[in-house]
């Protein structure tokens, strides 16, 4: 069974029990509302995507990413451009489904055109502009494009494709939740930012933020930066937020000392709940959040960690000293 051929560009997303991977929604409206989604429990996966229009259910028990490049190699030739969420099933079934389809693969873009995709290479140093004039398949980085508008679904059909034969292929044992200290931050569902603004004069800001990864780490989020943190060194530039660092949209941003310059928040997208910790109540930040905590970001943070147990590194300031710290909350 193949999909109609009115269909220039398909979002394809691998759905496990139900539950999208990051980018789904930000791939779905790249691709203008139309998707297919496969994988276990499809049905209440589409229900969730905010962007579909249009979406084609294929239910699969077995996610080995040969077998199913193969069936979906029998749906999708008709269709010039295949749009995958670069999350890790995303990643594993795109350069198979691009070899069973005998067409390129475009791999990490962050803007997708009718004759043109955009990528970025060289941790997000270079763009790169690549001409299509043929079918393609391309994924898709999650955080670039925002959250986008909801739309009316209006189409669901599901599809019937028969299952090949079994071959050689990779085999899944276990799916592990990602560790939020760990996890690329472009995935993360909730993230605590810091600030200049978070570091007292003359504190070690380094071990200022390792407190706030540890705290982040006992909420289950992870911990990301301004470029003035990373620029200092106290946190790497793989957690630094911006238009020069990575693009996030998350459920939850925190932010400590963050004023909210256009750099970072440009690169935030667009995050479900906001909330600044800062003692300027007029600063970009705050403004833009749904809540707005007007007090010391180093006082807070250290009364949150005392509160969650968590230990401060050694050279970071207790609370008690945070709290007689008249920081200048720039970020």
């Amino acid at each position: 069974m193949t999909l109609p051929a009115d269909i220039s560009v398909l979002a394809v997303i691998v759905a496990r029990d139900g539950e999208l991977p990051s980018g789904a929604d930000e791939t779905v409206a790249e691709a203008g509302g139309a998707a297919l989604v496969l994988g276990s429990g499809t049905r209440e996966a589409a229900g969730l995507l905010d962007a579909a229009s249009r979406v084609w259910l294929l239910e699969r028990s077995c996610l080995a990413p040969g077998a199913v490049a193969a069936a979906l190699a029998q749906v999708l030739p008709g269709v010039p451009m295949v749009l995958l969420p670069a999350s890790p099933d995303g990643r594993d079934l795109a350069p198979r489904l691009a070899a069973a389809l005998g067409r390129p693969l475009l791999a990490g873009a962050v803007r997708c055109g009718p004759d043109e995709v955009e990528l970025t290479r060289l941790d997000d140093h270079l763009s790169v502009r690549v001409a299509v004039d043929g079918p393609v398949v391309v994924t898709l980085r999650p955080g670039f494009r925002g959250r986008p508008e909801q739309v009316t679904l209006a189409e669901v059909t599901a599809l019937a494709v028969p299952e090949g034969k079994p071959g050689h292929d990779a085999e899944s044992i276990e799916v592990l939740q990602p560790e939020p200290s760990t996890v690329d931050l472009a995935e993360a569902r909730r993230i605590l930012g810091g600030g200049a603004g978070l570091v007292p004069a003359g504190s070690d800001g380094a071990a200022v933020m390792r407190l706030l990864a540890r705290v982040a780490e006992a909420l289950e989020a992870s911990a990301g930066a301004t470029r003035v943190v990373t620029d200092a060194g106290w946190m790497s530039y793989d957690r630094q937020i911006g238009t020069t660092g990575v693009a996030v949209s998350p459920e939850l941003y925190v932010a400590f000392g963050i004023s909210g310059a256009a750099q970072h928040v440009g690169g935030l997208g667009a995050p479900e709940h906001v909330v600044s910790v800062n003692t300027d109540s007029s600063c970009p930040m705050t403004l833009m959040a749904d809540l707005g905590i007007v007090a010391d970001a180093p006082a807070v943070l250290a009364e949150l960690a005392e509160r969650l147990g968590v230990t401060a590194p050694d050279s970071a300031p207790p609370a008690s000293e945070a709290l007689s710290t008249g920081a200048s909350h720039a970020g």
